[in-house]
């Protein structure tokens, strides 16, 4: 086992981290920017370091910086977490030339992944079903029409390089095609340093559905299950459930097969996502692979009450895998919101801030994964992302009423929250019916002027006079009408 693990991080992941090796026995370091100087992170971790100002350019992207604060501390192992540089295969293999352990796949694996086109390729070449597309680079425009003409109309335009929704394009005809090409090359190039751009097939509402995998070093790969990433805004996603809810037992299994297949033909190793788009008729294609721990991971350790950060740490240490497929057991099913400092009303608009009061939901089934406390000052320079709530259920209905309650008992003031967001997709009776796809926000929650609506009487409900309040973190928020009162009702009924 590693005596000393260097936490390359920062918020709720860096925390989590830290918590995972201290019960291993292991001890942390932390590598902070000058924003981040005061987080919970920092404080309980047995050491920390800053690596650099503010901006995440000069600090959390600095590779040069993290491998020499991970030497200077005798770190024998680099954490990236989710997101910064858990997806670069730079350090990965850095990281491999100086004899520090990265925690996470091979960086061979993590440049194959980071290719959306090789990626494809390669699963492809596995036997995993992928949505219908070109399986290289566009050459140039006049390629991308004859082959937009092939698949037929509509089409998603694709970066090479994007992922998680990141630099995709819906075309709906050769017209647009034409329109944009240029452009979402020019986008590609400077998001992600790359201007290659592939077609693919457009899937009409489709469920956006992944399987957590764990694989060691000897070629022993298991599956957690599946979750529901459906719910998303912008790409992004806001709401995750596990298992995946109303698949039927044999589609679960051809999807968590596969990926397992997947993992095995690359020879992946540690935590990673295989994610896949599931279309209305129950049929499902790869879509990518996530070689890093995910935000979501915590909804599926509810539910099998495997620690998935532990496994990714002893799994990089050397040690086998003592779990095997057949034991893994999934008990009962949980739900995550993301809760993000961002003014709602105001078209999400990032909060930056101090936080007056912070008190978490407690209660049965409720767990809450955040850097929060009373006077911490949310930074404007970092994703918005500031905690998340999880609520685990004997059933879907158990976990759904567990979270609203957690919601209406969240207390946080000083800065604007999501909050409302989610206490109104928990109110859906589609989303309550299990009527959902990677469109839920678009249809059911978007008003004409492409603002969300919010107030719990929206969504068909009959709108009157009385009004009622919506609580929030301690809050009053919004009002909204006597809709409130007959789709709670009708929601009750359903739970």
């Amino acid at each position: 086992m590693f005596k000393k693990i260097m936490v390359a991080n920062r918020g709720e992941i860096a925390l989590r981290i830290v918590r995972a090796a201290h019960e291993l026995g292991v001890r942390t370091v932390v590598a902070y920017s000058e924003a981040d100087r005061d987080t919970l992170a920092v404080r309980f971790a047995d050491e920390a370091v800053c690596i650099g100002p503010t901006p995440a350019s000069k600090s959390y992207l600095n590779i040069p910086a993290t491998i020499t604060a991970a030497l200077i501390t005798g770190s024998d192992a680099i954490h990236p977490g989710s997101g910064f540089l858990s997806e670069n295969s730079y350090i990965a293999e850095v990281c491999e030339q100086v004899g520090i352990t990265f925690i996470g796949p091979t960086p061979q694996v993590i440049e194959q992944m980071s290719d959306k086109t090789v990626a494809r390729r390669l699963m492809q070449q596995a036997g995993l079903p992928v949505i219908p597309g070109n399986a290289e680079p566009l050459i140039n425009q006049e390629q991308a029409v004859s082959v937009a003409r092939e698949l037929g109309y509509p089409v998603v335009l694709k970066a090479v390089a994007g992922g998680g929704g990141r630099g995709n394009r819906v075309v709906r005809n050769e017209a647009e095609l034409n329109k944009v090409f240029g452009i979402a090359r020019t986008e590609a190039l400077v998001g992600f340093g790359n201007a290659d751009v592939y077609l693919e097939k457009f899937i009409a509402r489709p469920r956006h559905v992944e399987v957590q995998i764990l694989a060691d070093n000897f070629g022993h790969i298991i599956h957690l299950g599946t979750r529901d990433c459906s719910l998303q805004r912008r790409h992004q996603k806001v709401l995750e459930e596990a298992p995946a809810y109303g698949l039927k037992p044999d589609l679960q299994d051809k999807i968590t097969n596969a990926a397992v297949k997947g993992a095995k033909a690359i020879g992946y190793r540690n935590a990673g996502t295989f994610e896949f788009l599931v279309d209305r008729h129950g049929a499902f294609y790869f879509l990518e692979v996530n070689p890093r721990i995910q935000v979501e991971h915590g909804i599926t350790e509810l539910i099998t009450g495997v620690d998935i950060v532990k496994q990714q740490i002893m799994i990089a240490a050397g040690q086998r895998l003592t779990l095997q497929q057949k034991e893994v057991r999934m008990l009962g099913h949980a739900i995550e919101v993301r809760v993000n400092a961002e003014d709602v009303v105001h078209g999400f608009r990032p909060e930056a801030g101090t936080v007056e009061l912070y008190l978490p939901p407690g209660g049965p089934g409720v767990r809450v994964d955040s850097h929060l406390y009373s006077g911490y000052v949310v930074p404007p320079a970092y994703d918005s992302l500031i905690g998340k709530i999880m609520t685990w259920g004997a059933n879907r209905e158990e976990a759904i009423a567990r979270m609203r309650r957690a919601l209406s008992e969240s207390i946080i003031t000083g800065i604007k929250t999501t909050i409302p967001f989610h206490q109104r997709i928990l109110t859906h009776l589609a989303f309550i019916r299990g009527d959902v796809s990677t469109l839920f926000i678009q249809e059911h929650m978007t008003n004409e002027d492409g603002t969300i609506d919010i107030t719990l009487g929206s969504g068909g409900s009959p709108r009157g006079g009385a009004s009622t309040e919506l609580r929030t973190f301690g809050e009053t928020e919004l009002g909204s009408d006597a809709g409130v009162e007959l789709e709670a009702a009708e929601a009750s009924r359903l739970l």
